[in-house]
């Protein structure tokens, strides 16, 4: 534990005489991370509010002029490791000093009499958004001990342990904020042991670590939440000296070697979270990657973190943690060509090097995506006009005879008086549905069957039963790409029919031809289908029975 002193000494002593002796070497970071980290330093100075007089001095504006609690976090963040590294342009400038007490006073004020912040766009009194603040602050503080500062990290002492003090009793919204407040309470653990801390920390990790059997956690999110778990497992683990707790981690990472498109891009399309069908790539995995290549030996975690270092490595984590130092193993080459099947989250993939393939087996409209390099396919759905619930959204999805079989049965009835009659008044209709005999009854039986083939894909849509009901197909295209073959759609933007024979997107130097189609009508937006989807879509139409195939060409 170190002595505690003022931050009007702590400053003072560092303006009189400079930095303490380093207590370990700091490490040598690659010059793109470098350079990266000092442009956002100088950004967040000129942002960051001076005025003494307001009460968002220390933090900084978002996009909307809301001052928060976290800007102010990464502001000790950026400033400290800016400060201290060596090869910094900010190294020992004292104005970041002067900043980094602007930013913790603003952290003070902020709290509540519990200790917790507010997440201004959504949570009040807030543990878990406080933990977040403090995974920021507490390495920081961390950084500043490690080599040497106990000055620096005295600045952010008070609102560490206040924090730390709210979080150990506080309470969660979501699965990942046991792990954010059990983390971020290690970190302060680390930093000014308490037993109070531990005791919580043992209390959530009591619950179980909420990871299935396909390396995924409760809110299956692979483009945030994700990654939120696996930054707290590597500190439970890093700060309690716990190599157990990396066993989620590792088991995450190597399931996300099977949910990776063409260019390290992530699958986001079994997300439950806001990151669903979102885009972003693999490099957001930076630091679990990079830690466990380091500590395992993992050549193909090796060469993601190497791919993608320069655009997403964290001064701060490499300044807290020992192993993200380390030399990293020799690159291994990446899974691209498999077919896996994800049971628990009832997911199934196919690679075929920049081929890529997603069935969602799990009861969504969304049950195929498919992309060729950068030409890509974000969904492709249908939904007929049945009594406005035609959306086809698959009961039963699976694999047998060498294909993905989806399928879905709806029915829809009209419904006579009540008998023995009696007064229905205002607002009891509904409660009488079930007491009414139904007559006029209409069922539909809805199925789609996937089929890898040598030259991609062939996809069969079929709707029986009600007959002249009509239906529309969606295959929805990222923008940026160029249709051909297509004619527009009548009264909805950005949408296109395919009248028949094949037609073509390219984007880059991939392509995709798809077809033959069919417009049987102008309806695309039947009553009861999903909204469009953002970007081009072009749309395959008829009645039922409906029996059409579509082929997808990849190349």
């Amino acid at each position: 534990m170190q002595t505690r002193i003022s931050r009007r000494d702590a400053l003072g002593a560092v303006a009189a005489s400079g930095p303490l002796a380093a207590a370990v070497q700091v490490p040598k970071v690659d010059a793109a991370i470098l350079k990266r980290h000092d442009e956002h330093t100088a950004r967040l100075l000129e942002r960051q509010a001076t005025d003494a007089a307001q009460r968002s001095c220390g933090s900084m504006p978002d996009d909307y002029g809301l001052y928060s609690p976290g800007a102010a976090g990464g502001i000790l963040n950026s400033f400290t490791t800016a400060y201290l590294h060596p090869d910094s342009k900010f190294h020992q400038n004292n104005l970041l000093v002067e900043r980094m007490r602007l930013a913790a006073r603003y952290l003070e004020r902020e709290q509540s009499p519990d200790g917790n912040i507010d997440l201004l766009s959504t949570n009040f009194n807030s543990p878990p958004d406080t933990g977040f603040v403090v995974w920021q602050v507490a390495q920081a503080a961390s950084v500043a001990l490690r080599y040497g500062h106990s000055e620096l990290a005295a600045i952010m002492e008070p609102f560490l342990k206040k924090a730390a003090a709210g979080m150990a009793k506080g309470g969660v919204h979501t699965p990942n904020h046991r792990w954010v407040i059990a983390s971020a309470l290690a970190q302060v653990h680390a930093l000014w042991s308490s037993p109070t801390y531990t005791k919580r920390i043992e209390q959530w990790l009591a619950e179980g670590i909420d990871i299935d059997a396909d390396g995924q956690y409760t809110e299956r999110s692979t483009l945030v939440y994700n990654t939120v778990c696996n930054r707290a497992f590597i500190l439970l683990a890093a700060k309690l000296n716990r190599p157990e707790l990396l066993e989620p981690v590792r088991r995450n990472l190597n399931a996300m070697l099977y949910l990776l498109h063409p260019g390290n891009e992530i699958v986001t399309e079994i997300s439950r979270r806001q990151d669903l069908n979102q885009r972003g790539t693999i490099g957001v995995y930076w630091l679990a990657l990079a830690f466990l290549a380091a500590r395992d030996g993992n050549g193909a975690f090796a060469a993601l973190a190497r791919e993608f270092a320069a655009s997403h490595a964290s001064l701060g984590d490499i300044m807290d943690l020992p192993e993200l130092s380390q030399t990293l193993p020799a690159s291994a080459a990446l899974p691209e060509n498999y077919e896996k099947l994800f049971p628990a989250i009832q997911v199934a993939r196919i690679r075929r090097g920049r081929t890529s393939a997603t069935m969602l087996l799990g009861g969504n409209s969304y049950f195929l995506t498919l992309r060729r390099g950068e030409a890509v396919i974000n969904a492709i759905r249908f939904a007929s006009a049945f009594f406005g619930k035609g959306q086809f959204v698959p009961k039963s999805a699976g694999k047998r005879d060498g294909a993905y079989h989806f399928s879905q049965t709806l029915e829809a009835d009209y419904v006579q008086p009540l008998d023995p009659a009696r007064k229905v008044g205002t607002g009891e209709w509904g409660a009488t549905r079930a007491a009414r005999r139904k007559t006029e009854i209409c069922k539909l039986v809805q199925s789609a069957t996937v089929t890898e083939t040598p030259k991609g894909f062939r996809v069969r849509l079929q709707s029986a039963g009600t007959a002249n009901v009509p239906l529309s197909v969606e295959i929805s295209f990222r923008d940026g790409g160029k249709l051909e073959g297509c004619a527009p759609a009548p009264k909805t933007a950005n949408a296109w029919l395919l009248r028949g024979g094949m037609a073509s997107y390219r984007a880059g130097s991939d392509v995709i031809r798809f077809g033959p189609g069919l417009a049987g009508h102008g309806y695309t937006q039947v009553r009861g289908a999903e909204p469009k989807l953002a970007g081009q879509s072009v749309y395959i139409t008829g009645f039922t029975p409906f029996d059409h195939t579509v082929e997808f060409e990849l190349g």
